[in-house]
C-alpha cells in the first residue's frame, strides 16, 4: 500500500492520526447504515415477492371473470358497459427518508366515495360476470399500487447500498491502510531522525569536552 505523499512531521503525523480516527468512525457507521439498509431492502423483497404472487393469482382471476362476462355478453355491448367510466383515481406521490434515501409513497383518492360508481354502466343489459370482472378489478388495484411502490423502494435502496458498499470498501481498503501506512512511515523517519540528531549531539558533546579537557591527550 503506498503511502500518501507528505512531509514526515510531527504536525503532519498528529494531523493523520485525526484524519484516521475520522475515517474509523466514518467506516463504522456506513457499515452500520449499509447493514440497516439491507435489513430493509430484505424485507422488502420478501414483501415484493409475496405481494407479486398474491397479485397473479388475483389478476388470473379477474381474467377469467373477463371471460366469463364476453362469453354471456357480446363484444360490442361490453365494449359499450366499460367505455365511459364514471369513477376516478387520483394519485398522490410524496416521499420519505429513510436512511438517507428518499422513498416515494403513493397515496389514491377517489372522485367520489360512492362504491357504485366502479360500475360504469346500468346493471339491465349486462351481466352479473362483468360486475364481478369489474369488482375484483377494483379489488386488485390498492395491491397493483403498493407493489409499484414497493418495487420503486428496492429499486432506490439497493441503488444507496451500492453506493454505501463502495464508500466502506474504498475507507476499509484504501484510505485507512494508506492512513496507517503514512503513520508508520511517519513515526520511523521521526524514529529516525531523533536518533541521528542523539547521535551527533553525543559526537557534538565530545567533541566539545576533548576541546574542554584535552582527552585525546590521555
Amino acid at each position: 500500500m503506498a503511502v500518501l505523499n507528505v512531509n514526515p512531521t510531527r504536525m503532519q503525523l498528529s494531523k493523520l492520526k485525526k484524519q484516521l480516527a475520522t475515517a474509523t468512525r466514518g467506516h463504522k457507521m456506513l457499515k452500520d447504515k449499509r447493514d440497516e439498509l439491507m435489513r430493509r431492502f430484505l424485507d422488502l423483497v420478501k414483501e415484493n415477492k409475496a405481494l407479486r404472487e398474491k397479485i397473479e393469482n388475483e389478476l388470473a382471476e379477474c381474467g377469467n371473470h373477463f371471460v366469463n362476462a364476453s362469453a354471456v355478453m357480446s363484444k360490442e355491448a361490453l365494449d359499450a358497459a366499460l367505455m365511459s367510466p364514471k369513477q376516478r383515481i387520483n394519485l398522490e406521490i410524496s416521499s420519505k427518508n429513510v436512511m438517507s434515501v428518499d422513498i416515494p409513497q403513493f397515496t389514491t383518492s377517489t372522485r367520489t366515495s360512492s362504491e357504485g360508481d366502479i360500475f360504469p354502466y346500468g346493471f339491465a343489459f349486462t351481466s352479473f360476470e362483468l360486475d364481478d370482472a369489474v369488482m375484483s378489478l377494483n379489488d386488485l388495484l390498492p395491491d397493483l399500487i403498493r407493489l409499484a411502490e414497493i418495487e420503486k423502494n428496492c429499486e432506490l435502496m439497493s441503488a444507496e447500498i451500492e453506493k454505501t458498499r463502495r464508500r466502506v470498501n474504498s475507507l476499509e481498503h484504501v484510505m485507512i491502510p494508506r492512513y496507517q501506512e503514512t503513520i508508520k512511515y511517519i513515526s520511523m523517519k521521526l524514529e529516525e531522525n531523533d536518533r541521528s540528531s542523539r547521535t551527533r549531539l553525543m559526537k557534538v558533546k565530545d567533541m566539545l569536552l576533548d576541546k574542554a579537557h584535552h582527552y585525546s591527550e590521555h
